[in-house]
């Protein structure tokens, strides 16, 4: 009987945190498993649920320990009101962790503190909410000459960010990103999302 080649799927890890922003992973959680075949779990700092600013209830399916995700393709931080805390989670291990095995990591909105914290945006190209916006809550960072002052996704290399209003673009950015021999698609679904913004 011979070998079946089944493409392994690949695993997108979210990173909630309470108060996290309903409108800032539905996008991408939704096409990369549905358009894109990837699969999605929900990583928190927190064994019980958390609550999203809309006050969803969402039960995370693993913690945020490095090995518990090691088989994760990429990561995504999603923005929460709680980023700004002097007492936010440290995630960097993770972060860090799946940069070094090639992996994805996106930061949306507050999410982006955590790629600051972690050190990430050093020599990268980067955006997050407004010029300012991260020394405001974190001080000087490494890699804050590199800050892009604009309203859609910024990704280099492997690292994708965004303000909390672009999550159209921080999801075309980070599938692109994760899915190379997918461009074509990706590109036919920048294109359907824009619809939306077009002139009438």
């Amino acid at each position: 009987m011979g070998v079946i080649d089944v493409e392994q799927k690949k695993t997108i890890g979210f990173v909630f945190i309470d108060k996290f922003a309903d409108w800032e992973f539905g996008l991408l959680s939704g096409a990369a498993t549905d358009w894109f075949a990837a699969r999605a779990v929900a990583l928190s700092p927190v064994t019980g649920p958390v609550r999203s600013i809309g006050g969803l209830r969402l039960v995370p399916d693993r913690g945020i320990g490095v090995a518990e995700n090691s088989d994760l393709d990429a990561i995504a931080v999603i923005g929460s009101d709680t980023w700004p805390d002097e007492d936010a989670p440290d995630i960097a291990p993770l972060l860090n962790a799946t940069l070094v095995r090639g992996g994805i990591v996106g930061g949306i909105c507050g999410g982006t503190l955590a790629l600051a914290r972690a050190g990430i945006f050093e020599g990268r190209k980067h955006t997050s909410n407004g010029a300012g916006w991260i020394e405001s809550n974190l001080g000087d960072y490494a890699g804050s000459s590199l800050y892009q002052d604009v309203p859609y996704a910024v990704r280099d290399a492997h690292i994708i960010s965004a303000p909390g209003s672009a999550p159209g673009t921080f999801t075309t950015n980070f599938l692109e990103a994760l899915f190379p021999e997918k461009a074509g698609q990706v590109a036919e679904m920048r294109e359907f999302v824009g619809r939306e913004y077009q002139a009438a």
